[in-house]
């Protein structure tokens, strides 16, 4: 299986920062207006209590070395809690006007950072990345639970716990499901090789493999263009800029691998012993992640429901795009945890954030997060059922005062109001039934029509400026950016806009809404950064089988150039020993495993790679056809490759 290095996924899930992105825009102080929604926002919500930050020290053994600073072996930075040291110390104790207080509350539990005891036999690291690194010491050896996104910084996190604790080899890693910031570092603690020799075994929940590889790759490149906005990858560290994530600080910049479970677990229940201690799983497919697991380990009483209950609401849809995710599954996953396990625990440690202690809180932590996600889903529906479309619910439904004054089920990460949206969309889908929204005009055309209508760009800027001034941020942006879309050269839109959705980020509790206000805010002011066009040569799409890649190339495939052209081609894939046969035909590509009747005239033989190489544009058709892997007339194969397009990393989001 090749390795998943830096590729699109890295922009995606990791936010790989070049340099160049990183210039600060012309940030704006917050307004009068700004200052008193602030105490709004956070009203009924205790700030003196301060269990959670006792939480978050519990256990403190030693910071990360040199003030959290990591680099590759080039010397490049993959890590460095210098650039948040806004964050730290007695000076932060106080949200700066910038921040939703209740978000930099959250940002600053995340900086405690170093090698922490869970309880006896189990330790985490954590701030060395957006995730935890769980380390359980077993009899002889290690087991090593979701290694971080970057295999530097797992090295890192592996090498702080050597120093404070007995040197034993691991025996085990754990990928408690299949998102890259919880196995992407696997390689900064073991190697490929020592699993195949069966030196280390590698455990995953059922589907893992699939939903890793290919969750991201077929609309990738639109998801990772989003995730630039979602984590704020552009926004240099500053209380007017990127202050966090609220799952964590933030993603990893360095290298990342994917080594295939030797173990895949297939059943609720399951036990294995793993280096004398006993671990039972219980499986929660389509929660948080299309697969993942739970486990519970009976000698140490200790219980971890993955990223299902951490301490944020989560996203039942992520803003960089995704497919909605199922509140019903995650509360009875949550569920079926707590009725198996939750009167033995006594300390739930989580992938992301701190653990809470004793058997009480255990049980209260899993049940109100249960409770989120299924009233979420059931008052959705509710009001739904009464008629209310999706953009009303987001506006009226509240959460009770029980569930909406617990710091741990805050919109940190997800928010009620995108939750909401998530649930309805899941059920009923992007249309509201109002026909006039059936079939609406496209941005650009419906954005010069509006600004028509209401007097053109002059009349709308003089009532956006009246408007700005009485504080209705959300109409000023939403008013603006028909300015924008009809006229992307009107400057004083541009920045009338921009320092409107600077107000509304600083504004936002949820960190992704935060980022995704100030990076529009950012390129707004100061423009996009270009990055050159990918073809599917990322390591995601490399990890695929070949069922999901040849799919992938009818993605590429420009159906509308196409029609009219037909093209087959016999694929023997040598190293799979499988025979497949490509077919264009009205404008759709077809793979099929196996003969279909007669052979087409042009043939491949070659291994997969090579195969991808020669679909990727990284190996032509006549170097292919002089090593002796193309047989037969190479020219309708040059013309349908180029009908594969290439895509833009960096297309238009904020205009058009």
């Amino acid at each position: 299986m090749p390795k998943a290095f830096l590729s699109i996924v890295v922009f995606l899930m990791c936010g790989v920062v070049p340099a160049y992105a990183l210039a600060a825009g012309q940030s704006k102080p917050a307004t009068e207006v700004t200052r008193k929604a602030q105490v709004e926002n956070t009203a009924g919500l205790n700030f003196a209590d301060m269990q959670d930050w006792e939480d978050a020290r519990r256990g403190f053994i030693a910071p990360l070395p040199d003030k959290g600073h990591i680099t590759d072996a080039n010397g490049r930075e993959t890590w460095n809690l210098e650039h948040y040291k806004f964050l730290v110390g007695d000076k932060a104790a106080t949200a700066p006007d910038t921040v939703n207080p209740s978000l930099w509350r959250q940002s600053r539990l995340v900086m405690l950072d170093g090698l922490f005891k869970v309880t006896e036999r189990i330790y985490q690291v954590r701030n060395a990345d957006i995730s935890n690194m769980t380390i359980i010491e077993g009899d002889t050896g290690l087991i090593i639970a979701d290694p971080l996104v970057s295999a530097e910084n797992a090295a890192a996190a592996l090498k702080l716990y050597y120093a404070h604790r007995p040197h034993k080899p691991v025996k085990y890693v754990i990928y408690s499901h299949s998102h890259i910031d919880h196995y992407g570092g696997v390689e900064g603690v073991t190697t490929a090789a020592d699993v195949r020799n069966g030196k280390v075994g590698i455990l995953a929940p059922q589907g893992f493999m699939e939903a890793a590889v290919a969750e991201n790759v077929m609309a990738g490149t639109a998801m990772s263009r989003r995730a630039m906005f979602m984590y704020g990858t552009t926004l240099p560290p500053s209380p007017t800029g990127h202050v966090g994530a609220g799952l964590g600080l933030k993603n990893s910049y360095g290298s990342k691998g994917l080594i295939p479970p030797t173990d895949v677990i297939e059943e609720n229940g399951a036990l294995r012993t793993l280096d004398g201690l006993t671990f039972i799983f219980l499986l929660a497919p389509g929660t948080e992640a299309p697969a993942e697991m739970h486990w519970y380990i009976p000698e140490l009483k200790a219980l971890t429901a993955a990223e299902n209950c951490v301490h944020t609401m989560h996203n039942l849809y992520t803003l960089r795009g995704a497919k909605t995710r199922d509140p019903l599954k995650w509360a009875q996953a949550l569920d079926a945890t707590a009725a198996r396990f939750g009167s033995e625990a006594e300390v739930l440690y989580g992938m992301h954030h701190w653990p809470v202690w004793g058997g009480e809180r255990v049980r209260t932590l899993l049940h109100r997060t249960s409770d989120i996600y299924r009233y979420i889903h059931d008052q959705t529906l509710h009001l739904a059922n009464k008629g209310l479309t999706m953009n009303e619910i987001a506006e009226e439904l509240r959460l009770p005062p029980e569930l909406a004054h617990t710091f741990a089920l805050r919109g940190y990460y997800g928010s009620l109001n995108h939750d909401i949206k998530a649930v309805y969309n899941l059920y009923l889908g992007w249309f509201d039934g109002n026909p006039a929204h059936l079939h609406a005009l496209p941005p650009v055309a419906a954005a010069k029509k509006y600004v028509e209508y209401m007097g053109g760009a002059a009349a709308v800027l003089k009532r956006a400026k009246e408007d700005y001034a009485k504080g209705e941020y959300r109409w000023v942006a939403q008013a603006l950016d028909h300015v924008v879309f009809a006229d992307p050269t009107n400057r004083e839109a541009r920045e009338l806009e921009a320092d409107t959705l600077e107000q509304l980020g600083y504004q936002a509790e949820s960190g992704p809404w935060r980022n995704f206000y100030l990076t529009g805010a950012h390129e707004l002011r100061e423009g996009s950064f270009t990055l050159p066009a990918t073809r599917s040569a990322d390591s995601q799409a490399q990890a695929l089988p070949p069922d999901l890649y040849f799919a992938n190339l009818g993605i590429r495939l420009d159906g509308q150039r196409a029609q009219g052209r037909e093209f087959a081609m016999s694929v023997v894939l040598q190293d799979l020993k499988q025979e497949w046969q490509l077919k264009l035909r009205h404008g759709v590509l077809r793979a099929t495993q196996g003969g279909t009747g007669s052979a087409p005239a042009l043939t491949l033989t070659a291994t997969l790679p090579d195969a991808m190489a020669l679909f990727d544009g990284r190996l032509s058709p006549e170097v292919a056809a002089k090593r002796g892997l193309l047989q037969g007339d190479t020219t309708p194969l040059t013309q349908f490759l180029n009908l594969l397009d290439t895509f833009r990393p960096d297309f238009a989001i904020i205009e058009p």
